[in-house]
């Protein structure tokens, strides 16, 4: 009898344990349908978001413009000058002039090449698989109090970010990656927060460690509206 209460308790766990786990691919699809669900994600063909960035206590007005794999725009206005940040699939300018820039200055390659994953409005979970990258479920993690599933995702090319997805409501709450700054490999870390629908689906409205500088708050966000492409070259 205690032979058999015991193998009971033990099958019993591991059916809980078992009923209880996830798998990547599991918690991807979760976090898909969360953002608004697949069919919704693939209508997204521009976006145009409007925000703040909070640097060494001033707010500097960002506008950033993204047409589905095609390119992405970010006006930035500062110190009473306007510059800019255009990337597309191959080829990528900066024109910070508060930063000291006189003129456009063509971006390295190997940034152009990091940049451009950025042009995906789908999320580089979505479908990853046709996309040519892999993903490894690590466990969880607390973050700040909050328990999320750990995503790591390699892509096609070999670049690699881990993303941090809260294990109640499955939104992205971190994405950890390594990035070229000044020519120098660093790891970057982003956080997310204070989702909203916009049409449908959800954007984080909060976004920490934006650019690398500061912490963004969205004050608005358009989706599928007409983008003219000649903004994604200098001088359009």
């Amino acid at each position: 009898m205690k032979q058999f209460r015991f193998t009971f308790l033990l099958v019993a766990s591991l059916f809980s344990l078992s009923a209880s786990a996830q798998t990547a691919d599991e918690v991807i699809a979760k976090n898909i349908e969360a953002l608004g669900g697949a069919a919704k994600l693939a209508t997204l063909k521009s976006v145009r978001m409007e925000s703040n960035l909070s640097v060494q206590g001033m707010d500097i007005p960002v506008v950033t413009t993204k047409v589905h794999n095609v390119g992405q725009r970010v006006d930035i206005s500062a110190m009473g000058m306007d510059g800019y940040m255009i990337m597309t699939p191959t080829k990528g300018w900066t024109y910070m002039p508060f930063m000291g820039q006189s003129a456009p200055e063509a971006m390295p390659e190997e940034q152009v090449k990091e940049g451009a994953e950025e042009l995906d409005l789908n999320g580089a979970l979505f479908n990853y698989k046709e996309k040519g990258s892999t993903v490894e479920l690590l466990g969880k993690e607390d973050i700040d109090g909050t328990s999320t599933f750990k995503i790591k995702l390699t892509t096609k090319a070999g670049k690699t970010r881990t993303y941090f997805i809260d294990a109640k409501t499955f939104f992205i709450i971190r994405m950890t990656a390594k990035a070229t700054v000044m020519g120098q490999e660093q790891e970057v870390s982003v956080s997310y927060g204070d989702y909203k629908a916009v049409d449908g689906v959800f954007f984080a409205h909060t976004i920490g460690g934006a650019f690398g500088q500061g912490d963004m708050t969205v004050t608005k966000i358009e989706v599928n509206k007409a983008v003219d492409e000649k903004i994604f070259t200098v001088g359009g």
